[in-house]
């Protein structure tokens, strides 16, 4: 079963085409500056050809569903069989049908992309061997029976396991009763089992077995993620100094480092094509024509936004990725291009693309892991000093559509510190539910909690600003945050993200109001 109902690409597995536009590039001739090699961009008296992309990189989740159980002999005068419905082969598969058509109706809610194996039927510890052999990302053992060496054997390390037991309206299962003393404490009051926690054990609930997918396929697609860092790695103030070695220890993030001085000759060139200048002019005022769009800055800060845009899909097209940082995007940048890079930055989210101000990656690899566990684009904020239950969280680069499909009001502006270039003022859909993210130096617990948007006021700083009101522990936040940056997203994922830096290793602290009790 594979379903997809969000705005990525509808490939399955890693969906990047093979032939990327580079390879197009060195067929169709190129201009070489101080070893560089440029895109040929042609002159003023060609036609621009908009490029074709490359597919969105999403990664399907793969699941195997095992069911265990037991045919038990009977025998007089003796206790003969366990707990459970399941006893027999045709119980087996009566109940191997039940689940197919549960997997099944679970699908139509899938709105990330999932394969679902077909369910395998499991009596021996010879058969649990053959199934981890196969290849799979998240094992759902349903536990109607047999014994516990089964279940030991396919609780793989390396994978990620969930177990289903059924209570009500049955057939009940044997591990419903002693999955905890059992399997889980190995009949003592320690848990021993490795690859396998409470948290990973769902009864009768489908929507719980859901979320915890949803997380496992954010956390996959999080793990090894390529990102085109412009400018380098880095992280911000002097905790953050290690912070692109942690990101590659702990998410095995690829960061590729691409120099400025290989840049600005690109920008160069792009500027002096007429061609994809005018191109560049004819999508920004298409842009300009949207309802709820309006210009407050230089109509040329704009075109020149749209042809940095270009060059910036070009890096990432040629890298093979989806993802992209800048760093010191408040001074380096605006020279080569004659504008900022918050717009483009802006406009490359809103195609569903990762894009990050600041390459600050104390906080990059939680936006991540939210984008692709909420199928959303996700702001990247500077935050204030939470009181009264409201924070204000701020920056020059929020996407437009943060839904994900349709375009919020949006002011273009300048950047606000350097009052230069073209900037989004979002205005944020009041009433929303958002996930607010608080990451740590160190990667060792993140903070987080649920908030709802009260607000979009317009002070002296970063254009796209909102008033978030906390739905939690305002003090708890105040005392446990921790690092700078924050992400957030449309919606409440904060079971999602606890889960999956759980399986990741790092600690996770919810102060949303259901934590406080």
């Amino acid at each position: 079963m594979t379903t997809n109902h969000n705005h990525h690409c509808h490939c399955c597995s890693c969906n990047y085409s093979e032939t990327s536009r580079r390879d197009f590039l060195l067929t169709a001739g190129a201009v070489t500056v101080g070893g560089l090699v440029l895109p040929y961009l042609g002159n003023a008296a060609e036609e621009f050809q908009a490029k074709k992309r490359p597919p969105l990189i999403n990664h399907t989740l793969k699941v195997q569903p095992v069911l265990t159980y037991d045919v038990p002999t009977r025998r007089e005068a003796t206790s003969w069989r366990s707990w459970g419905g399941i006893q027999s082969e045709n119980d087996a598969s009566a109940e191997k049908a039940k689940i197919t058509s549960e997997l099944s109706e679970m699908g139509e809610e899938v709105d990330f992309l999932m394969e679902m194996r077909p369910l395998i039927l499991v009596r021996t510890n010879e058969q649990a061997a053959e199934v981890i052999k196969g290849d799979y990302d998240v094992l759902i053992i349903y536990a109607a029976g047999g014994n516990a060496r089964i279940l030991e054997t396919l609780t793989k390390t390396e994978k990620w396991n969930l177990m289903f037991l059924r209570h009500d309206p049955g057939p009940a299962y044997l591990w419903y009763e002693i999955v905890s003393p059992r399997f889980l404490r190995k009949t003592v009051d320690e848990y021993g089992q490795t690859g396998m926690d409470n948290q990973d054990i769902v009864t009768d609930n489908y929507d719980e077995i859901l979320w915890r997918l949803r997380a496992l396929y954010g956390l996959k697609n999080t793990m090894g993620k390529k990102i085109v860092a412009l400018g380098g790695a880095g992280g911000w103030g002097a905790g953050g100094r290690t912070a692109p070695a942690r990101s590659q220890e702990l998410w095995k993030l690829d960061i590729v480092n691409y120099p400025y001085k290989e840049l600005a000759p690109r920008i160069a060139q792009a500027l002096q094509n007429q061609s994809l200048v005018n191109h560049c002019k004819e999508k920004a005022h298409k842009y300009l024509k949207q309802r709820g769009v309006s210009l407050h800055t230089t109509r040329e800060f704009l075109d020149n936004a749209f042809v940095l845009r270009e060059v910036f899909n070009d890096l990432l097209d040629e890298a093979q990725t989806d993802a992209f940082t800048i760093n010191s995007c408040m001074g380096t940048i605006m020279p080569m291009s004659k504008t900022t890079a918050c717009m483009p930055l802006s406009l490359l989210n809103d195609d569903g693309y990762l894009a990050f101000c600041e390459s600050d990656f104390v906080v990059i690899p939680s936006g991540i892991l939210l984008h692709y566990i909420s199928g959303k684009p996700v702001f990247l904020n500077d935050p204030t000093y939470p009181h009264d239950n409201v924070v204000t969280l701020a920056h020059c680069t929020a996407p437009c559509k943060m839904d994900g499909k349709h375009r919020e009001r949006v002011k273009i502006m300048t950047h606000f510190e350097s009052d230069y270039g073209a900037a989004p003022k979002v205005e944020m859909k009041i009433g929303a539910k958002c996930t607010n993210i608080v990451p740590d130096f160190a990667s060792k617990k993140w903070v987080g909690f649920e908030g709802t948007i009260i607000d979009n006021p317009f002070h002296d700083i970063c254009r796209a600003q909102i008033d978030v009101r906390i739905n939690g522990d305002c003090a708890a936040l105040v005392e446990e945050m921790k690092g700078f940056h924050w992400m957030m997203s449309y919606g409440n994922y904060m079971r999602e993200t606890g889960y999956a830096l759980k399986k990741a290793g790092v600690g996770w602290l919810d102060v949303s109001e259901k934590k406080k009790a």
